[in-house]
């Protein structure tokens, strides 16, 4: 089941923003995923994390499984 993301609108400091977009690119991340996160972990930490939480989203390029890893080599 996927569920529908939410948008919304969050302003903050720019040195904030800046630190959060070096940080994403050395994990790969865009942003926008590094917050969601954050926040994820923040909410987990605090033990508020819902239950009915759904994973974070695969990004990127899909994995090859082993067949296909023998037919690309």
């Amino acid at each position: 089941m996927t569920r529908e993301r939410k948008p919304i609108l969050l302003r903050m400091d720019p040195a904030v923003h800046d630190a959060l977009s070096h940080w994403a690119a050395d994990e790969f991340r865009s942003v926008n995923a590094q917050i969601e996160l954050l926040l994820r972990r923040a909410l987990a930490d605090a033990g508020r994390l819902p239950k009915q939480t759904g994973p974070l989203p695969r990004r990127g390029r899909p994995r090859l499984d082993k067949s296909e890893q023998i037919e690309a080599d």
